[in-house]
């Protein structure tokens, strides 16, 4: 049964939160969580690492939700704290060893428990093309795509949350669109090839 809080704005949600209403938290968390996973998985490969930034991104975005001025829209100021976790994140992981993916979690990522092994291989197939084109891509590239194309954030809040111009985010979206197109088109050519 939706609450009171679900038909608030999320400023409104935030607000709430900066005096310590937990509910009005849980529902800006439940409307971002998803989006701001997809970023810091830009970041952090290790799946139980990027949970672990969405945690303490969360958490950061709690503490700091009376700083929030509504200069830009929450969903960026959650990717503006995301990014700067993920960052340091990373920073730690390549100072302490790297360590092992645990077995099921790789069972869940092989698909155990599938129903249709070969509408699951074909899928896999096309994500696996996909995805292989957009890890080649840099960091640049990949940051503009995931804001631009997966995230729908306006041009406006994209280029905000680069630290760039709306003309440069433009150009950089289109060569980050291009570029991933070409290698796509690489991919499928090496993929038939090797069958």
């Amino acid at each position: 049964m939706p609450g009171e809080e679900d038909e608030l704005t999320d400023a409104a949600l935030l607000a709430r939160s900066a005096a310590g209403d937990r509910a009005a938290f849980d529902v800006v968390v439940t409307r971002h969580a998803a989006s701001v996973l997809r970023l810091i998985r830009l970041r952090v490969a290790v799946p139980a690492e990027a949970e672990d930034v969405l945690q303490q991104t969360f958490l950061a975005a709690w503490r700091a939700a009376s700083g929030f001025r509504g200069e830009a829209q929450v969903k960026t100021w959650l990717f503006t704290i995301a990014r700067n976790t993920a960052a340091k994140a990373r920073d730690r992981a390549q100072r302490s060893p790297v360590a092992d993916v645990p077995i099921d979690t790789l069972g869940v990522e092989a698909g155990w428990g599938s129903e249709d092994p070969e509408t699951m291989a074909l899928a896999a197939e096309r994500r696996d093309l996909l995805r292989a084109a957009f890890d080649t891509l840099d960091d640049e590239a990949r940051e503009v795509l995931t804001c631009r194309d997966l995230e729908g954030l306006s041009g406006e809040e994209t280029a905000a949350l680069l630290g760039v111009s709306v003309a440069a985010m433009k150009s950089r979206l289109h060569r980050a669109r291009m570029t991933l197109a070409a290698r796509v088109r690489g991919e499928v050519r090496r993929a038939t090839r090797g069958a």
